[in-house]
């Protein structure tokens, strides 16, 4: 079977909705990430959550860095992801506190210095908020490339782990052309709406 044309289609997608997300102004991106942080603030998830993942936002990426500052003022344990040194394709998730040093990765994106003792195992978080490029509305998400979030949440359904995705308004589309290892996710949210999928426990 040739998968060009489904290939196609995902870069194709991936190339348009970041250019929709990167054509949205300051001001947009700022209303945004405020309104993102009141829907996380109120969500019955995260308010029990004691460790919770999240990405600093990159490229046009719904802004996180209020709702990290929100987790942090309610005693929320902030976990990183960091590209695994070794086996590749793989995260790593990093406590994050206010002093943590940052750097560069290969994709320059930030992300604390690799510390051991800092990694916490993935299914010993309670949530794990994903970025992603695309979704549509049965929870199909369309990431990056790299497949790392979709290692990382494989077996979740296995886990006590609950995922949610972010986004902006903009990056929903009618549908997302899907590969076999794509993960979907019970829930995404976006500055407007609490987009609620078949696996939500919610």
């Amino acid at each position: 079977m040739n998968d060009e044309p489904l290939m196609n289609a995902r870069s194709l997608l991936r190339k348009e909705i970041r250019q929709r997300r990167n054509a949205l102004s300051v001001t947009e991106q700022s209303s945004a990430a405020i309104d993102l942080t009141k829907r996380l603030s109120n969500h019955k998830t995260i308010l029990r959550a004691e460790r919770i993942a999240i990405y600093l936002s990159n490229d046009g990426e719904l802004s996180t860095t209020s709702f990290i500052k929100w987790c942090w003022q309610n005693e929320k344990e902030v976990y990183l992801p960091v590209v695994h040194p070794f086996s590749k394709g793989n995260l790593l998730f990093l406590r994050y506190q206010q002093e943590t040093k940052l750097i560069s990765n290969v994709y320059g994106i930030l992300e604390p210095q690799l510390n051991v003792t800092k990694v916490c195992p993935v299914d010993q978080l309670d949530v794990i908020c994903t970025p992603l490029v695309a979704f549509d509305n049965s929870g199909a998400r369309l990431g990056m490339g790299g497949g790392f979030y979709d290692r990382s949440l494989a077996n979740w359904q296995q886990t006590t782990i609950y995922p949610l995705g972010l986004a902006h308004d903009c990056q929903q589309v009618d549908t997302v052309p899907v590969e076999g290892w794509d993960v979907p996710l019970p829930e995404i949210i976006t500055p407007n709406k609490n987009h609620r999928f078949i696996n939500s426990n919610e």
